[in-house]
């Protein structure tokens, strides 16, 4: 590389083997990530064209699918053509803009996840009140809020992160989250404040919000009938799982990558591989398998496609 390049373009030097084992890699991504779409995009499909899960539960469900969706285009297709390549850069703009699309997307996870658990508890803990509650324009408003905000903040973010000085041009990463600061020749102290309100905004508190929310539903549900407790845990279960999955992947991407813990090459890779391919493919399942009526209208497609 001439000076120039080297000034342009990054390194990404968190993969294992990769001259050995590059074709296994790419098929099982490229498998990986065929599973992602058809799945993600099978249940959104099935929401839009059933006129019974027009309902907010099911509509924030298609926006958390339809997240993971573009969470995944950020990551695949650039992990993709690398494991096909002889040299594994990216320009330091495109990092940025990986980076900036990863952590916005990441935070509408949370958002998004704790607009479903509003939506939850005002349906079994308000009942009455629940139509004049979560109209169309309260929906609408938290799915405009839930992508708007986290990108605003991060955005911020990005932009002083490119007028910062590198002193290093190796990524010790497979795609661009927050090891980018380690390329930085200094990280100040009003950088790590506003990123650490970044992550509070975004994430811890719509965590605790979440968590409220289910206490508050299952304190209810337990003093009510059985049909109330059935009902809390069937449409409840399948949230707390997917916030429970996300929170322990965030949890190792914000904190273990950021602290540059010494774990090895190949125990960073893992992990980093299951952040980008476990959760994507967790969403449908959980919530095409064990919601009721999305469960239901799956069976009947697939029926219908066997029977073709």
């Amino acid at each position: 590389m001439d000076d120039k390049l080297n000034i342009t373009y990054l390194t990404l030097d968190g993969h294992v083997d990769l001259y050995k084992y590059r074709y296994l890699y790419f098929v099982i991504m490229f498998t990986a990530y065929i599973l992602i779409i058809c799945s993600n995009s099978t249940v959104v499909y099935l929401i839009w064209i059933h006129q019974n899960l027009h309902e907010p539960m099911y509509i924030f469900i298609a926006a958390l699918l339809i997240n993971s969706l573009l969470f995944s285009t950020v990551i695949y297709p650039k992990l993709l053509i690398d494991f096909l390549s002889e040299k594994q850069i990216i320009s330091y703009s495109a990092c940025l803009f990986q980076y900036f699309m990863f952590y916005s997307l990441g935070g509408s996870e949370f958002l998004l996840l704790a607009a479903m658990s509003f939506d939850r508890y005002v349906s079994i803990c308000k009942p009455l009140q629940y139509p004049a509650i979560m109209r169309k324009t309260t929906v609408s408003i938290f799915l405009m809020l839930a992508w708007l905000i986290p990108a605003c903040q991060v955005a911020v973010s990005v932009v002083l992160s490119s007028n910062r000085k590198i002193c290093n041009i190796t990524l010790k990463g497979i795609f661009c989250n927050n090891t980018v600061y380690k390329l930085q020749c200094v990280v100040s102290r009003e950088q790590t404040i506003r990123d650490m309100l970044i992550v509070l905004n975004v994430a811890l508190l719509p965590v605790l919000f979440i968590l409220f929310s289910y206490i508050r539903i299952f304190i209810i549900s337990y003093r009510s009938s059985r049909e109330v407790r059935r009902k809390a845990a069937q449409t409840c279960l399948p949230h707390l799982l997917v916030l429970i999955n996300f929170s322990c992947l965030t949890a190792y991407d914000v904190i273990i990558v950021r602290l540059e813990s010494d774990l090895p090459k190949t125990v960073r890779l893992i992990m980093t591989l299951q952040i980008v391919m476990y959760h994507p493919l967790f969403n449908p399942i959980m919530y095409g398998l064990k919601m009721k009526e999305i469960s239901k209208h799956l069976k009947k497609l697939l029926c219908s496609t066997k029977m073709m």
